[in-house]
């Protein structure tokens, strides 16, 4: 499995897993747009939807960085899922260390692959997290793994997107350019030879505004060189809320 693979050579080269490159660790701390998350949800709910009782599901949580700050920051229970064993182990022994006694049976780590179901009931859980994560997926995978957090999602249930944008980036043009997959929007990763779908906001309106509420959009800047080439991906950021 190439994405398996590649991912754990990824976290095998940190000097945290035994490696001997401390410079290739990939980072173990949270992500600033979900901080920014949190802060919506305090700032227009308070704790209803984080605190002590909330369930959240992390899909493709790599080391477990972002769940681990919501599990410690607002003591909710966690379930973090990911393809690469290396870095669900990384996961757990972080977890061990920065856990409380009473929070260490709070979170599960699992090695498993986005296409498979998810192993929760149905509305168990207020916030999932697909961080980066399912734009690895075909179409059919990414509407299966949609109605899949759909089902686990509670009314009024959270789903926190983000993923790589296609608008105004002439980096993720040229990979389509360059180096096309069999499926539209998708190109062929030129180090893990896979496909990698990226997102315009129309599709992603088109794809989730059916099924969620929109609350929030973001994209992030357009970072360039001086000669106007692309030096930094674009992302696109979105707040989604199930309906009742």
């Amino acid at each position: 499995m190439k994405a398996k693979d590649y991912w754990n050579k990824e976290y095998a080269k940190s000097n945290r897993s035994g490696g001997n490159n401390p410079h290739l660790a990939l980072s173990t701390i949270h992500a600033e747009d979900l901080e920014k998350f949190t802060r919506y949800l305090e700032r227009n709910f308070g704790k209803k939807y984080l605190n002590v009782t909330t369930k959240v599901l992390d899909m493709g949580c790599g080391n477990g960085r972002n769940l681990i700050y919501l599990c410690s920051a607002f003591n909710v229970r966690g379930f973090g899922y990911d393809i690469s064993d290396v870095g669900i182990r990384e996961a757990k022994k972080e977890w061990a260390l920065v856990a409380t006694d009473a929070q260490k049976t709070s979170v599960e780590f699992q090695v498993l692959p986005l296409s498979e179901p998810i192993p929760l009931p149905d509305a168990s859980v207020m916030v999932a997290l697909d961080m980066m994560a399912s734009h690895v997926l075909l179409k059919e995978e990414r509407i299966r793994l949609r109605d899949e957090v759909l089902r686990v999602l509670k009314p009024e249930g959270w789903l926190f997107f983000k993923s790589f944008l296609l608008d105004d980036d002439s980096h993720a043009k040229r990979l389509l350019r360059e180096k096309p997959a069999e499926e539209d929007g998708m190109y062929v990763h030129p180090e893990i030879g896979t496909p990698e779908y990226v997102w315009t906001e129309d599709a992603l309106r088109d794809f989730f505004e059916p099924h969620f509420k929109i609350h929030k959009i973001e994209k992030s800047f357009k970072h360039k060189h001086a000669d106007g080439s692309a030096w930094k991906r674009r992302t696109i950021v979105a707040y989604l809320q199930k309906e009742n």
